[in-house]
């Protein structure tokens, strides 16, 4: 049973990398292993967390580079929707030109 238990773990931890090369964060880790692999969350949670226990600096390099990209995305975001609704604007005022 020992073995059994040490590789479903191993499996576990492999799939939880496979989610960091993806930039997935914990729950959505959980979530994707529940779905596609039947791995309970209770499980991926455990594991990572001791993964994170075991690769502290690691992880708090991968946090703070995932809150970086999701800042830039929020940026990138804000500056789509600014040019957009100038874009919204200035076709507006091309319209009442035309009148």
């Amino acid at each position: 049973m020992g073995e059994s238990s040490s590789s479903y773990i191993h499996l576990v931890q492999h799939l939880i990398e496979e989610c960091i090369i993806f930039n997935m964060s914990r729950e959505e880790c959980m979530d994707a292993l529940s779905k596609y692999a039947n791995i309970m969350p209770v499980i991926t949670s455990t594991v990572w967390k001791e993964l994170e226990k075991e690769n502290k600096e690691f992880f708090e390099a991968y946090a703070k580079k995932k809150e970086e990209r999701e800042r830039e995305r929020e940026i990138s975001q804000r500056i789509q929707k600014m040019l957009l609704d100038s874009s919204v604007k200035d076709t507006d005022n091309d319209d009442d030109r035309d009148c």
